[in-house]
């Protein structure tokens, strides 16, 4: 599908996840708009103040949903390792501002446009406003005021660093996934949301999929015991190479360091992998389903197809272990020309369940043969745009000061996926115990890099970057 470009720099990299078109924002109470924070969280005229950090496209979407959210916001401070991301991203929210539509380039699907219920908030970014480099978040997050909300949105190495600063500075937060790509990373994260519990400071994070209403019916009826016990659940992302919706781009200008933050999907120290990263929301979903974590996973992964500069692996599958002995497999693949599925199966003793955002709408069967005949129940009624929702459940915590706090279960999800990905590069078997105390991390000292810093890893003489080998590989 040829790419509409006319909304896009396409000389910028952006990450942004796919939307779905045929959502609509859910209706919010009409208390929250005219709602009065307690003193000290926003100012007299009641006005919320936003700082985005990674204003790629994920990030962009983000700040244009917290924009949309009821009450008034405004857009105050941009921070981004590249300067011509905050003017891409500038130009989008402010064609939002002025038309009430926030128009983007998904990567999967063509120009989509979302109208938002109300008038979105004000985007006032000067630029004295405008930080670039790799110190930025500090210089945003300065600017504003204890009780202000800040997005996260960079590559996931650096969400450890940048949430300790937010909360640091008394900031709410919301923050992208993933959310580390180390178990270091994950401790820090966890160490975090304990003290914004203490100071009363809001995070959200972004398994969007947890917010998806027709989900969140269906895992309620699988823990109800629709299915009985469940006893296998199977997580898949089986697709294209992530190139063809996020293509790898190279500025002769870039040293090595800008090359691969602008392409850090490709560098495991980046973003952790795409089993961590991107099977995230499926392995989520089980995980959920079943209202509990593993305790172990062994797995396998390798690069038979790609000959892509990075170090991407393009088939991965693993196979968890619950405490009581069941089990849940989760496989991925970025290989052309295979069967492709986005979703989760999940098999109980009375019968089983076909959901995610890949499943539209989500069933579930009275059987293990998933035909129409055995569908007993699924999704009827208004989808809702859970991007949005996410950003209307945190905004309303703030403005009428609601507990809220997703940490630990993102933390947890999170370590899941990493975990997964340990197993599968190393080819031994991962304890949950083992990957949370694991010290290994993957970009050590990464508080003091500058721009013109080596990355963990580099390119060989013709090159190529480290791949990850099963049975070489140390990941504990």
């Amino acid at each position: 599908m040829k790419k509409d470009t006319k909304y896009l720099n396409v000389t910028t990299p952006f990450t942004r996840r796919q939307f779905l078109a045929t959502s609509t924002r859910a209706a919010v109470t009409a208390a929250v708009a005219g709602a009065v924070p307690r003193a000290g969280y926003t100012a007299e005229d009641n006005t919320i103040r936003v700082v985005l950090v990674g204003c790629g496209r994920r990030g962009t979407g983000a700040a244009a949903e917290a924009l949309s959210t009821p009450g008034p916001t405004k857009l105050w401070a941009m921070a981004d390792f590249f300067e011509s991301r905050i003017q891409s991203s500038l130009a989008l929210l402010q064609q939002q501002q002025q038309t009430g539509a926030y128009l983007y380039d998904a990567g999967i699907q063509n120009k989509v446009a979302r109208m938002n219920q109300q008038k979105p908030g004000e985007v006032d970014v000067p630029p004295e406003r405008q930080f670039v480099g790799l110190d930025a978040y500090k210089r945003a997050m300065d600017t504003v005021r204890k009780g202000d909300v800040v997005i996260l949105a960079t590559p996931p190495a650096f969400r450890p660093i940048h949430l300790e600063y937010a909360i640091s500075k008394g900031l709410h937060v919301f923050m992208e996934k993933s959310f580390a790509v180390d178990s270091p990373g994950i401790r820090r994260i966890l160490k975090c949301g304990e003290e914004a519990q203490r100071k009363n400071l809001k995070i959200a994070g972004g398994l969007m999929m947890r917010h998806y209403r027709p989900l969140e019916l269906g895992v309620k009826k699988i823990q109800d015991g629709i299915i009985g016990e469940i006893i296998t659940s199977w997580a898949y992302r089986m697709r294209g190479p992530v190139i063809d919706y996020y293509p790898f781009m190279r500025d002769p200008s870039w040293n090595e360091l800008a090359y691969q933050v602008a392409n850090y999907l490709g560098f495991t120290w980046l973003g952790g992998s795409f089993f961590a990263d991107w099977m995230i929301h499926t392995i989520d979903i089980c995980c959920w389903a079943k209202n509990d974590w593993p305790v172990s996973v062994q797995g396998m992964g390798g690069r038979q197809v790609s000959e892509d500069p990075n170090q991407l692996v393009d088939h991965y599958g693993a196979e968890y272990t619950f405490a009581d002995g069941t089990r849940m497999v989760a496989q991925g693949r970025l290989i052309h020309r295979c069967w492709e599925f986005f979703g989760d199966q999940i098999h109980g003793t009375k019968g089983s369940a076909l959901l995610f955002e890949g499943v539209e709408p989500p069933r579930i069967f009275k059987s293990y043969n998933q035909t129409s005949e055995n569908q007993i129940w699924t999704f009827r009624g208004q989808r809702n745009n859970f991007y949005q929702d996410e950003h209307d459940l945190l905004f309303d915590a703030i403005r009428n000061d609601k507990p809220y706090n997703e940490t630990e279960r993102s933390a947890k999800a999170n370590l899941t996926s990493i975990m997964g990905r340990m197993a599968c590069e190393s080819g031994q078997r991962i304890t949950w115990d083992e990957a949370m105390k694991s010290n290994q991390e993957l970009a050590p000292g990464l508080e003091a890099f500058t721009m013109e810093s080596n990355p963990p890893v580099m390119p060989d003489a013709n090159g190529r970057y480290p791949i990850a080998k099963p049975g070489t590989t140390q990941v504990v």
